[in-house]
């Protein structure tokens, strides 16, 4: 049976980074513009700034959702993967924000309820089930814009054959790209979905489970409608699927 109500649990870090304030204008913008694409929809968006809460509230967010997507924000504390703090490009860590939405994945997975993760989502995803990250790309230019100017690079990506992604995805349409880390070592159970031209891991998908996981950022204002909107059908239809009493 359909669901009858859709609730979108958005995850993200902060509503304030005093620190980062140009950084965090930027993500408004982003976490907006995806509220407004599951509204659009006709669903129920609810943004939750996981470091400033308690983690109990956020796993209660994430509970009530049907469907749940990990935002972007800070690199991933690498020491959840097991190497060095210190490398290139370095900055603002979130340990607990990153424990936390790690235990979301693996309940969510246990759960059987779908999860999208964007950009560092997707990264979040690949640690929580044992992968790791490319620190810092050695192709960097060719996936963020320079500092204090236009973050995003537009690039297109390249659908790996036998995945479902193509229904989702319009490998025709550029994307829009802003990291300077990748996946490395793929976390258990996923396959990879997209390459960019140099290589570098643009999505992922699990092999059994309802998860998805993109580098670039469909919810761009510009994009979000075309991009992120097929990717929400994408996690109703997973959900869909699933028996009521596991939700």
């Amino acid at each position: 049976m359909p669901l009858t109500t859709r609730r979108v649990a958005l995850l993200h870090l902060r509503t304030r980074r005093p620190y980062a304030a140009r950084y965090q204008s930027e993500l408004d913008v982003l976490n907006t513009s995806a509220a407004k694409a599951v509204s659009a929809l006709g669903w129920e968006p609810e943004l939750i700034p996981t470091a400033e809460l308690p983690t109990a509230d956020t796993h209660a967010a994430a509970r009530r959702a049907d469907l749940i997507v990990l935002m972007g924000g800070e690199d991933v504390d690498p020491r959840l993967y097991g190497v060095q703090v210190d490398y290139p490009g370095s900055g603002h860590h979130e340990p607990r924000t990153d424990s936390t939405h790690i235990a979301v994945v693996l309940e969510a997975m246990q759960q059987r309820r779908p999860v999208l993760g964007i950009c560092r989502g997707m990264q979040v995803i690949n640690v929580a089930l044992g992968g790791t990250l490319v620190q810092h790309l050695p192709t960097v230019e060719q996936h963020r814009g320079p500092t204090g100017i236009d973050p995003f690079v537009r690039t297109v990506v390249r659908l790996e054959p036998d995945t479902d992604l193509d229904a989702d995805v319009d490998a025709a349409l550029r994307v829009r790209c802003t990291h300077h880390q990748a996946v490395d070592v793929l976390g258990t159970g996923l396959r990879v979905a997209a390459r960019s031209s140099d290589g570098v891991v643009e999505a992922v998908v699990h092999e059994s489970a309802p998860i998805t996981g993109v580098q670039w950022h469909p919810e761009h204002p510009a994009t979000a409608m075309q991009q992120l909107v097929p990717l929400l059908r994408r996690l109703e239809r997973q959900a869909e699927r699933i028996p009521a009493r596991t939700r």
